[in-house]
């Protein structure tokens, strides 16, 4: 079922490598053209022109674009247990996870008298984004608000797709999900007008809106205020959104389709393989699962094991679908230098090490958004309840960019304090760099205080 490409024998650089392995397409310039119009519409029209793209993308036309208080109350009610309790582990691992990664503030004496501070700063509203789709994603309201409400930020906007099963409402484990995190602002808005109406904000259009906001306790007719950063995953639409917005909000990524590397060797069990690979596939058509070992025997091992396994599995054609296309496939190296350089050059949003000493075999991979070491570490844990979060860089843009992490929430201000005499120590060579800039007045701002 999974392609072979054999670059054993084969000595390629980066940018050759890249050109061969397989990867799922994602054509965001192709798509910006097709949203363009979409956030224009929501831009200009506001309220109106989101009931018109949920009737017309979502099948579905909203009577509540702000989903009532009562309405995410009833979800929470309404969930099974141990789903409640499932979310409620998850929100407190990611927590503890987030946490861990706020920076501390600090203060350097540059010279004797002139000090810069570091602040951080979070920022006032954030607009976040919780996919519809083929599956439901609790777990995305978690991966998005969890590290917002760590960083401080004040304000939490939450838009989810209509749903024409609940009245027009997103999903109610999507709901309940927002009521166990304390999330009041939540809108059936979904793809690119979603976060349109993020960086725009848009106008209530009816009683039911204003009735909304009167219930919220808010006055005027702002349904939805702008954001200063839009952040979740999506589809190639919601990734084109981002890039057509950034710049007016600030983003935090280009997420594309789904992908799952999987760093193996001959001790790896080729079982624990294949789910993982089948578990990756199973959230859409174009997703991509990708192995890359040193050992054919393995590579044959857990072909024989995902024809076994694929047609027991629910999805069973997405996943086989999934798994045949040409974005998906086993890459066979030489050894475990060039798997690690194969691997860097892929860049995967997952990245699972199967091998012996795969502590240390991880730790020589620079490109990936998180690794997951060891074969009692799956891709699912980070999904839900690892403690990490599971918004991560895809399409090879691991190479310069990070998961969703509470730095998309904060601002670095740096905070300058000079005294008299640390200001005039400095003043000669400040006077100097000035001049050679052929910036004079910058060298008479400093030298007219003495």
């Amino acid at each position: 079922m999974l392609q072979r490409i054999d670059l054993r024998g084969q000595t390629l650089s980066s940018a050759e490598l890249a050109g061969v392995l397989p990867r799922a397409a994602l054509d965001v310039e192709a798509a910006m053209a097709q949203i363009r119009p979409v956030i224009d519409d929501v831009r200009d029209r506001g309220a109106a022109a989101l009931r018109d793209l949920g009737e017309r993308f979502d099948g579905v036309r909203p009577e509540h674009l702000r989903v009532p208080a009562a309405a995410i109350a009833r979800a929470l009610e309404q969930l099974d247990p141990a789903v409640r309790e499932a979310l409620e582990l998850s929100i407190a691992h990611n927590r503890a996870g987030h946490e861990a990664q706020l920076p501390r503030e600090t203060t350097t004496a540059i010279v004797d008298g002139g000090v810069v501070r570091q602040r951080w700063v979070p920022v006032r509203r954030v607009g976040l984004y919780v996919p519809g789709g083929l599956a439901v994603y609790p777990s995305s309201v978690v991966m998005n608000a969890v590290p917002a409400q760590v960083a401080g930020v004040e304000q939490l906007a939450i838009a989810s797709p209509p749903q024409k099963a609940f009245g027009g409402l997103p999903h109610p484990v999507i709901l309940a999900a927002c009521a166990l995190l304390g999330a009041e602002e939540v809108y059936a808005v979904g793809g690119a007008q979603a976060v349109a109406m993020f960086a725009y904000g848009a106008r209530a259009e009816t009683a039911t809106d204003r009735a909304d906001l009167a219930a919220a306790g808010l006055d005027g007719d702002q349904l939805c205020a702008p954001v200063d950063v839009v952040t979740g995953p999506g589809n190639v639409y919601v990734a084109a959104a981002k890039r057509a917005v950034r710049g007016v909000v600030g983003i935090d990524a280009e997420a594309g389709t789904t992908e799952i590397a999987v760093l193996a060797d001959a001790t790896a069990d080729p079982g624990f393989v294949a789910v993982d690979l089948i578990s990756q596939a199973e959230h859409d058509p174009a997703a991509a699962s990708v192995l890359i070992t040193d050992s054919p025997e393995l590579a044959d091992a857990v072909d024989a094991e995902i024809e076994r396994r694929v047609p027991a599995t629910k999805h069973a054609e997405r996943v086989r679908t999934a798994l045949s296309g040409p974005q998906s496939g086993t890459v066979l190296v030489a050894d475990l230098d060039q798997a690690v350089a194969v691997t860097d050059a892929y860049g995967a949003e997952h990245l699972e090490v199967q091998t012996e000493n795969s502590a240390a075999v991880a730790d020589r991979i620079r490109n990936a958004g998180a690794i997951f070491v060891g074969p009692y570490s799956p891709v699912p844990l980070g999904d839900y309840l690892a403690g990490s979060n599971h918004v991560l860089p895809t399409g090879g843009t691991a190479r310069f960019a990070s998961g969703l992490n509470v730095t998309a929430y904060i601002k670095s201000v740096q905070v300058i304090e000079y005294g008299e005499t640390a200001l005039k120590e400095v003043a000669a060579p400040l006077t100097a760099l000035a001049a050679s800039e052929d910036l004079p007045a910058h060298g008479e701002a400093v030298n007219a205080r003495f």
